[in-house]
């Protein structure tokens, strides 16, 4: 299944591209790209967006992708200053056999919905987690308003959906369809002038027509 590095990065990135996920190549680099992470449902979680920033090492997937939040969560494995993430699944265990949709649809949520309370990255959501779970969870909420909800995401990233809007047709698009119709109306009016013509011309034979009749019936 990992084969040669490079074909591996192709095929893993690809699958993701083609997944529902949200993904955004940084510089059309396949090593480098962002992917929006929904909070998992019946968590403390849901309702939350999170960006992941994500880059593949050249030897991938011999050795783990480095993943990281860029925007604040709170979670005991998780490091609110830098977003890294404490997983032993993509750091000491990681295994070849892992792909990038592994990561995005069953690690990551799992360590959300499961976190780690005994090898924290965050000393605070840690203690919370094992002696107070109500503020926990209301912790987790606080820093959902603050940097993860739909709206806050839009305002920190954008809007992938936005790039596919009616609005974004351009004006080199409208010219186009501009000069297409009065390229149909210049033939309209050609079509008219000829028919004009055509006119006239039997009018002339007509008027040729009788006055040879008028010729032929003096003699």
């Amino acid at each position: 299944m990992s084969g040669n590095p490079k074909r591996r990065i192709e095929t893993d990135v690809m699958k993701l591209l083609m997944s529902n996920h949200d993904v955004q190549l940084i510089n059309d680099n396949m090593q480098e790209f962002y992917i929006k992470l929904i909070g998992p449902k019946d968590t403390p979680y849901e309702g939350g967006l999170w960006r992941l920033h994500v880059e593949l090492p050249d030897n991938y997937p011999y050795k783990s992708p480095s993943i990281g939040f860029v925007n604040k969560i709170f979670h005991p494995n998780i490091d609110v200053a830098s977003g890294s993430i404490c997983l032993d699944v993509i750091n000491s265990t990681w295994s070849p056999l892992y792909d990038l949709i592994n990561i995005v649809e069953w690690m990551i949520p799992g360590l959300l919905k499961e976190p780690n309370g005994s090898d924290p990255l965050n000393n605070e959501a840690a203690t919370l987690q094992l002696r107070d779970k109500q503020l926990y969870e209301e912790k987790i909420k606080e820093y959902i308003d603050k940097y993860a909800t739909e709206k806050k995401y839009k305002a920190m990233f954008g809007d992938s959906d936005d790039m596919t809007s009616d609005e974004d047709i351009s004006d080199d698009n409208v010219d186009v369809i501009v000069n297409d119709e009065e390229e149909e109306e210049e033939e309209d009016e050609d079509v008219d002038v000829d028919g004009e013509e055509l006119s006239d011309l039997s009018d002339i034979e007509l008027s040729d027509d009788e006055d040879q009749d008028q010729e032929d019936s003096k003699i």
